[in-house]
């Protein structure tokens, strides 16, 4: 029996982790189950719980509310059967839906049960019902549906379902939107049984390769997992296993307060555990805060170096250019804030007359900003013609590459902002200084000089509060047809 946080009966085997119930059955009363299911009138969801399905479930109530609703949910994954033990009990058997599919796949042919496939790319659910066909041939596949249509169309495929006369429909979303969408319109199908069951199509069409078996024997399939698709699920693995077995041992913590004595941690073996526990913690959660953060710096590094080479043949054209035009340096330099205020010099390309900044005062009265705190004039007749061009096509930034590889400045980030502009910044706007400051952004993408500074803070305090590595991947491609068009630049 799991004791505390994951409770049995003997009447229901029904056990209990992390808020979330579940079957801690084997296979044989697992489909005894599903018979008596297939024989009732009312519908019945059947979902999959793993290690990510409950962290998942631990941050999304509206997935974990499905989860609670469900009818019958069944354990998946070596990450369970080491959360029960954790908690004084055990797992009785790991019921994967893509082990379970050819059980229910005969017992629905036994019972004369027709199915509907719905999810996974398009192509995948016509790979699938081929295969079920040949497998299975006494099983009807009534109809298929790719997981790629839009919201609007759920009503017409809803109806699609239930004309086909299915009696359990297979779902494959993904963890949460599977559970979620079959929640959700439980009561416009007409079907029997719901099953969500996440990337079954895809390993059974091929698209996907399973674990050999010893790894799945052993319990590691998820090294496996992690082999074939490193970017999709390095997060899932690497930093999420740690964080549901935290998650775990702190449920236990609650429900299982020690019993303090004078005989508490006196062993020294005890002490060793907790202390190399804590360690462990503390790193864990100092790397989910850095990792990001060094990932960042290397990409800039790298990008800024390859850009500072390729572009040299463009750079000594554009040097050339101003030299000829006008006199003066090639190069302005000007210091800008950092992050958090730090100055730094930043470069660029000079683009004025030599006497621009003495011009400015001249100017103040026809700046275009409407806010006041930035400065910009769309004739400004302090931009020589090459720097007209070059300002146009954002080309007079390239030294700026020298700011990021120095870290100074990342490629993505709140543009750098002038002491004299921040001294107007109101209290809420100075947390675009709460990052390094970067080449494009956010703003960058919605027009640049076309929007207001007010719009431009509240874009680049979102990017702080909300920065990622695939954000800013997305906001450095996101950029290139923004620079090509030149939109909002002068």
């Amino acid at each position: 029996m799991l004791t505390n946080q994951t409770t049995t009966s003997a009447s229901s085997n029904k056990s209990l982790l992390l808020g979330i119930p579940f079957a801690n059955i084997n296979r044989h009363r697992a489909l005894d189950i599903v018979t008596k299911t297939l024989d009732q009138r009312s519908s019945s969801n059947l979902f999959f719980i793993n290690a990510h399905c409950l962290n998942t479930a631990y941050s999304n109530s509206e997935y974990k509310k499905a989860l609670q609703k469900a009818s019958i949910v069944l354990p998946d994954g070596s990450g369970v059967s080491y959360a029960c033990k954790i908690l004084g009990g055990h797992l009785t058997e790991n019921l994967n839906g893509t082990d379970l599919f050819p059980y229910l796949c005969t017992l629905f042919s036994k019972k004369n049960k027709s199915i509907y496939l719905l999810g996974a790319k398009p192509g995948t659910v016509d790979q699938l019902e081929a295969l079920i066909k040949l497998q299975f041939p006494a099983l009807k596949v009534v109809g298929t549906q790719h997981g790629y249509f839009p919201p609007s169309e759920t009503n017409k495929i809803i109806d699609q379902i239930n004309h086909s006369g299915a009696d359990v429909l297979l779902v494959a979303l993904g963890v949460p939107k599977q559970e979620i969408w079959i929640s959700q319109h439980q009561h416009k199908l007409s079907t029997t049984l719901n099953i969500a069951v996440g990337g079954l199509f895809d390993f059974y069409a091929k698209n996907v390769s399973r674990a050999p078996f010893w790894m799945r024997k052993l319990g590691i399939e998820w090294v496996w997992r992690l082999i074939q698709e490193p970017k999709r699920m390095w997060k899932r693995y690497i930093l999420g296993s740690p964080l549901f077995i935290w998650r775990v041992w702190q449920a236990k913590k609650i429900l299982n307060p020690p019993q303090h004595s004078h005989n508490s941690l006196s062993n020294a073996y005890e002490k060793l555990i907790s202390l190399i526990r804590s360690k462990l913690l503390r790193n864990y959660w100092q790397l989910r805060n850095k990792l990001p953060l060094k990932m960042k710096r290397i990409i800039d590094i790298l990008l800024s170096t390859f850009g500072l080479i390729v572009l040299l043949p463009l750079c000594l054209l554009i040097m050339t250019a101003i030299k000829i035009e006008s006199s003066g340096p090639i190069f302005f330099k000007q210091t800008r804030a950092g992050f958090r205020g730090n100055p730094f010099l930043l470069w660029k390309f000079r683009s004025m007359h030599q006497d621009a900044e003495k011009q400015r005062i001249d100017l103040e009265s026809s700046n275009e900003m409407q806010d006041a705190v930035t400065f910009k004039v769309k004739n400004d007749p302090r931009v020589t013609n090459v720097g007209r061009l070059i300002r146009k096509l954002s080309l007079d930034e390239i030294p700026q590459l020298w700011n990021v590889l120095k870290g100074e400045m990342s490629l993505v980030g709140p543009r750098p902002a002038l002491y004299s502009e921040i001294e107007k910044y109101s209290l809420l706007q100075r947390q675009r200084l709460d990052t390094i400051p970067g080449l494009t952004s956010d703003w960058v993408i919605a027009g640049r000089s076309k929007i207001s500074f007010k719009r431009q803070a509240e874009l680049d305090i979102d990017y702080v509060h909300r920065q990622s590595l695939w954000r800013d991947i997305k906001l450095i491609f996101q950029t290139i047809p923004s620079l090509i068009s030149g939109q909002g630049a002068y």
